[in-house]
């Protein structure tokens, strides 16, 4: 039996992955918080995974996780995630985004010198390669990048970064925009509040669903050989495209004035398009993104008026785009 090893499994991507990686009988151990309690929601998802509570940060205890899982592949998802949240929290948002990798390389090297091979799969960002390339997400995902490129130059470890560009769910928190959106035009369709207030909404950007992103990770691990590849749809909407559709699927018509532009929501600096091209992955990987847009911002308003009206916060009913899997 394979073992995997995945920080950051109780965030979006960390959910899918892990449900793909258990469906195919790889033993999974998954890092999580320290504080993510018994009672989270979140565990509805996380059945057959060997959960353990670990601070990223803490450099000792990663490394000492990894000599006594000996994983066979590591995928690096643990992150704080948000750019805007990163201009607020820049010296959490290296110490969580670009140091952990450091730990991850030194524990795989050693674990190669006692005779076992493992690959690592670093959780990249398009926004490394924006204009806001100076926000501190950035630059911490661009050092964790770099740390990559030399493990695989001077080690020959085989280690790769998946360029991702935005992807999406119902499992994306609501500090994100787009879940802000999808939740906002449910609330206001169930008669739960009047308006919602966002900042730009002129940026592009290349929203996918996040379930397939995942299959590309494991592909890209598992190649022959271990390349950088950026990871997208190749069709870029606007942020007003994204608001128009979710309020459409929420039966709502046009936002007109139920949606009002807030300057303090706006990014210190942010890049007004991101578009992936996917033809490295679908050459490499045979990969590509098949979840459309507003299939995609369908099924997350869908999610949430089902969260609304049940009060059941999590549910793997709540995970695919329906006839998306068999």
């Amino acid at each position: 039996m394979r073992t995997a090893l995945v920080t950051g499994v109780a965030g979006q991507d960390g959910i899918y992955l892990v449900r793909s990686l258990c469906a195919d009988g790889t033993a999974v151990v998954g890092t999580v918080a320290p504080g993510f309690g018994a009672d989270d929601p979140r565990r509805v998802y996380l059945t057959g995974v060997d959960v353990r509570p670990l601070d990223v940060r803490d450099g000792a205890a990663l490394e000492a996780l990894v000599a006594e899982v000996e994983p066979d592949e590591v995928y690096n998802l643990a992150a704080l995630s948000s750019v805007g949240r990163s201009w607020d929290e820049p010296e959490l948002t290296a110490a969580t985004n670009a140091a952990p990798v450091e730990h991850l390389v030194t524990a795989l090297l050693r674990l190669r010198d006692r005779g076992r091979d493992a690959r690592l799969f670093q959780a990249s960002s398009a926004e490394v390669h924006g204009t806001a390339a100076d926000s501190p997400y950035a630059r911490a995902k661009a050092a964790a990048d770099e740390v990559v490129r030399r493990a695989r130059a001077e080690h020959d470890l085989f280690a790769v970064c998946g360029v991702l560009h935005n992807h999406e769910s119902p499992l994306r928190p609501t500090r994100f925009v787009t879940r802000k959106i999808t939740l906002g035009a449910a609330q206001i369709a169930l008669g739960l509040r009047d308006r919602l207030s966002l900042g730009n909404l002129d940026v592009h950007r290349d929203w996918g669903f996040a379930g397939e992103y995942v299959e590309a990770m494991r592909r890209q691990l598992a190649h022959d050989v271990p390349i950088d590849l950026p990871l997208g749809t190749g069709r870029a909407h606007s942020l007003r495209d994204l608001l128009d559709h979710a309020f459409a699927a929420a039966g709502l018509g046009e936002p007109g004035d139920r949606v009002v532009q807030d300057p303090a929501l706006l990014r210190p600096a942010d890049t007004a398009l991101f578009v992936a091209d996917p033809e490295p992955a679908a050459a490499a990987l045979g990969w590509r993104a098949r979840v459309g847009f507003e299939a995609l911002v369908g099924h997350m308003v869908a999610v949430d008026l089902a969260r609304l009206r049940s009060g059941v916060p999590e549910s793997v009913d709540y995970l695919d785009p329906a006839g998306i899997r068999a």
